[in-house]
């Protein structure tokens, strides 16, 4: 397995959150690019051990987002450390919101019912090279992301 760090998945997902939040009544960009920087920090943290470029759908639910009456945790963790009321952040967003972050594939549902909308195709994990040491080819840091 790999880890996500700097991979467009994840700054397509974060990117995603923080355009929901703007907006009147909103906050300001500042502070929108503090808890755009905040939440990608939380993803790559959160996906480390999580994230298999060979076997995208392996841990999709442990990747997923998800805003169901309640905040999900890697958001409101985001919006506290970027100085966001996680309340008034709730409030911005919509009530049931789906984020699946896959490698080479970010989609979004929002209500129970909606259709998935794609954020983000990225190009299918090479297969290994012949002679690949792990025998599993490039991680995703190797391929300069």
């Amino acid at each position: 397995h790999s880890h996500p760090k700097g991979v467009p998945e994840v700054a397509s997902a974060a990117g995603f959150i923080t355009r929901l939040l703007r907006g009147p009544g909103g906050f300001a960009e500042e502070q929108l690019q503090l808890f755009r920087e905040s939440l990608q920090e939380a993803l790559t943290d959160h996906y480390q051990h999580h994230w298999f470029p060979r076997t995208p759908s392996r841990g999709s639910g442990y990747r997923c987002i998800r805003i169901n009456h309640r905040l999900d945790p890697l958001v409101g963790r985001a919006a506290g450390e970027s100085g966001l009321s996680p309340r008034r952040l709730f409030q911005l967003l919509p009530r049931e919101l789906t984020l699946w972050v896959d490698p080479s594939d970010v989609s979004y549902r929002i209500g129970e019912d909606g259709s998935v909308g794609v954020l983000y195709r990225g190009p299918p994990a090479r297969s290994p090279p012949i002679g690949a040491p792990d025998g599993r080819g490039p991680h995703l840091g190797d391929r300069g992301l």
